[in-house]
């Protein structure tokens, strides 16, 4: 398996997503994956939250990176989240 980076832009919006490059490598490597703009691809991770984000309560986190395929690493160029 090739080595994981996160670009600097991915790893400023951990923080104010939600998220930590734990979780972001968990999905990258773990997480369903399905095809996003240029050439990308957007890999998905459930993970168990039961905790308040921003003033409501979530059961569910989802961590999602966008990432392109280098020859030689996978870079996630940004990460999103999504709560449930």
């Amino acid at each position: 398996m090739k080595p994981v980076r996160l670009s600097g832009h991915a790893r400023r919006r951990c923080p104010t997503r939600g998220t930590n490059e734990r979780e972001v490598r968990q999905a990258v490597l773990r997480g369903t994956r399905e095809p996003a703009k240029k050439g990308r691809w957007m890999c998905r991770l459930n993970f168990p939250y039961n905790q308040t984000w921003r003033g409501r309560w979530y059961a569910v986190k989802q961590v999602a990176a966008v990432i392109a395929q280098r020859p030689t690493e996978i870079v996630v160029v940004t990460v999103y989240t999504f709560f449930f």
